[in-house]
């Protein structure tokens, strides 16, 4: 009989069996609800005696211990306004211990920034998990390409630079792609074996690559994909084109960028539990959603001293799966992203559709490397417009137009409100690169 190929055991697991001091031999899951439980306490009691924000927040919550983890339920939720609105209200330390401010722009001309707060202690909790989550598929000597923001310390491509090199491999810190004939010679001069990008640059990047005939030749192995949600077509397309194994991460800043990887298993996240404690719920009611179901991802800080952060609501959808990893870890994963409830287009109480089913339509079709999609709301009929971006020539539309009604919520929204696709197809050189960022639907 042909040998068995093993899955090995996502680094993850030995990581967090040491951050929570549990034996090999022990139960790491019931250490772990002891654990989390410890740390929630210590980060309540932590932020209600050094935030103002949290202080007056939890006001009538202080006196009430945690028993069990369902009793953090009790306590109110953490939004995106409140960073918006008392960002600085919310730190626990002096601002002259901060060593990384991030801004992050919000949706609409009138809403403030977000501003997240770090210590170096709590950007070195990053960098170390930053190192586990990338020894799933890196190895000492491995050359690997960092297609992120990087230019200033702290950021994100700046401490996984830091990550790789304590893992005894070499970063090369690119940056995001501004010239995709430039990225892909640099790819090959350096002999890069492993990459983390951005996955829509990465699209364009690799339909340009074959558009080119494979020249100059890469070397790349394993890809990570970080930044954006990825769709199943642009990680088919990833791994016919580069042929190389893509890897997913799923992280925010506020979660301190790093949130969860998948394992060689490649079916959902092994996440950040030693440092993060999360939740699903219901988006409507707040209410936590039964094992396996799906809903809002929301998260707690355990370990973080800067601009600790009480079950922050996400936006993002996704669930708990049921069952093992065939890792053999016991840790449990986080279903894979694809949308965030803000970026949902209603159709009714039931049904929506959201950037992602376009995506999975769109960027499977050979020489789209990127569009952008808009609704518009008319008197008596609403009408959808799709800009193309081709990497040579312009698609017969036709075909789109077949594929997109395969989407069951276009077919609805066509029944029920005289829905209209309207395409517009551009070719493009290689001086074109898709934005770097979250991606949606436009509504008007």
């Amino acid at each position: 009989m042909p040998a068995q190929h093993v899955i090995p055991k996502t680094p993850l697991d030995q990581w967090i069996m040491m951050k929570i001091n549990s034996r090999p031999d022990s139960l790491i899951n019931q250490r772990l609800d002891e654990y989390q439980l410890e740390k929630l306490q210590e980060t309540i009691d932590f932020v209600y005696n050094n935030s103002p924000f949290y202080h007056d927040r939890l006001r009538d919550f202080a006196e009430h211990k945690l028993t069990c983890l369902n009793d953090l339920t009790r306590l109110p939720f953490t939004i995106q306004e409140d960073i918006e609105a008392s960002a600085l209200q919310m730190l626990c330390v002096s601002q002259s211990d901060i060593s990384r401010v991030v801004t992050l722009d919000t949706s609409g001309t009138t809403r403030k920034p977000k501003r997240l707060y770090f210590t170096r202690e709590d950007q070195e909790l990053t960098v170390d998990f930053f190192k586990t989550g990338m020894s799933t598929f890196t190895e000492q000597g491995d050359h690997v390409m960092i297609l992120l923001p990087g230019e200033r310390p702290g950021s994100v491509g700046d401490l996984l630079a830091v990550s790789i090199e304590r893992l005894g491999a070499i970063p090369i810190k690119h940056g995001i792609i501004h010239s995709i004939p430039e990225t892909i010679q640099i790819l090959a001069d350096t002999k890069a074996n492993v990459a983390v990008g951005i996955p829509i640059q990465m699209i364009a990047l690799a339909r340009y690559y074959e558009q080119n005939n494979y020249n100059p030749k890469l070397t790349l192995q394993r890809l990570l994909v970080s930044t954006d949600y990825l769709p199943n077509a642009v990680r088919s397309e990833l791994q016919r084109i580069l042929g190389c194994e893509i890897f997913d991460h799923y992280g925010m800043t506020e979660m301190g960028l790093g949130g969860g990887v998948e394992c060689c298993a490649h079916n959902g996240y092994h996440m950040r539990e030693a440092d993060l404690f999360f939740e699903i719920i219901d988006p409507q009611t707040g209410k936590t959603v039964p094992y396996g179901n799906y809903g809002e991802v929301v998260f707690t800080t355990l370990t973080r001293n800067g601009m600790p952060l009480i079950r922050y609501r996400t936006g993002d959808l996704s669930r708990i799966i049921p069952g093992t990893c065939q890792c053999g870890t016991s840790l449990y994963r986080l279903d894979y992203i694809k949308t965030r409830n803000s970026g949902r287009i209603q159709i009714d109480d039931e049904c929506y559709f959201s950037i992602s089913d376009l995506d999975e339509i769109l960027l499977a079709i050979p020489g789209i490397v990127d569009f952008s999609a808009k609704i518009f709301y008319q008197t008596s009929s609403v009408l959808l417009k799709i800009e193309i971006i081709t990497m040579e020539k312009p698609i017969p539309k036709t075909s789109i137009y077949e594929s997109l009604y395969t989407i069951p919520a276009i077919n609805i929204l066509k029944k029920k409100s005289g829905l209209t696709i309207l395409i517009e197809s551009f070719t493009c050189n290689n001086t074109y690169i898709p934005k770097a960022g979250k991606r949606k639907i436009l509504v008007s």
